[in-house]
């Protein structure tokens, strides 16, 4: 029996890879978690795109040299990067809460993240206030519990704008599912991101918002090892790209979590 696929999982902006604890407890299958540039045990360390792909290329090959990379938020923007860079060795990608191109979004990210960095210790007091309201009990403790990094903020917004997410979609040959919160503002520009895949689905889940998906870890931890159950049977049938039912079949119905609808690509 081949090894099963292994899972990337990349944190979002500000916090770091305890964000994941709740949900790597209930997977099934060998899963990680690495701090980006400038959050976790790597704070300090100044933020880019390229050392953010590092990372998660240092993860992938912690793991075998080839995974499945799921990011959530800052997560999905750095595993789009991580796709388009490392085709090889990204297997897949899920891209959660990452679908916005808004140069209007940006001008209000880049002018809250300065406004952190004058005050990164106020800034992460704030944050983990919010993110223990928006997340109440196991989630959002996971969220805060390597620390908040609020002084990275502007390094971050700047590497996200300064990025080509379309491109680095067109040029990666792998599935691609991108999954927002049907709530969610960063899925403003999905379908533009749903077009630049070669092989891309849309999930929307009902009744969440950005990070709502991390209130329920289990359904969400069940939805990426179906997922990447998906690519596993892909590449022991080794018909990824050859068989027209896999790519452009009929719209799926995703059990997990509950109610979220999936959409083919329209390419």
């Amino acid at each position: 029996m081949s090894p099963v696929l292994p899972i990337v999982l990349v944190h979002g902006i500000r916090v770091s890879a305890t964000m994941w604890d709740p949900v790597l407890s209930r997977l099934d299958r060998p899963a990680t978690a690495p701090d980006l540039p400038g959050h976790g045990t790597r704070r300090g360390e100044p933020f880019t795109m390229d050392a953010a792909v590092s990372a998660v290329a240092d993860a992938v090959d912690a793991v075998g040299g080839r995974a499945l990379v799921a990011g959530l938020s800052l997560g999905g923007y750095v595993g789009i990067a991580a796709a388009g860079r490392l085709p090889e060795r990204v297997a897949g990608l899920i891209a959660m809460g990452c679908t916005a191109r808004n140069p209007a979004m940006a001008r209000l990210y880049r002018l809250a993240a300065s406004l952190a960095a004058r005050d990164p210790a106020l800034a992460d007091r704030l944050g983990a206030f919010a993110l223990r309201r928006l997340l109440p009990g196991p989630a959002g403790e996971a969220a805060v519990a390597g620390g908040l990094s609020s002084e990275v903020l502007p390094q971050v917004v700047d590497a996200v704008t300064g990025h080509d997410q379309l491109a680095a979609l067109a040029s990666y040959p792998g599935r691609v599912w991108l999954v927002n919160g049907a709530r969610d503002p960063f899925r403003s520009q999905e379908r533009d991101f749903l077009r630049a895949c070669r092989d891309g689905r849309l999930i929307l889940i009902p009744r969440r918002g950005h990070l709502g998906v991390l209130a329920a870890p289990g359904p969400l931890a069940r939805l990426l090892g179906d997922l990447c159950d998906q690519v596993d049977r892909c590449d022991q049938a080794d018909r990824c790209g050859r068989d027209p039912h896999v790519l452009t079949g009929p719209p799926r119905q995703v059990e997990r979590p509950d109610s979220a609808v999936a959409t083919p690509s329209p390419r």
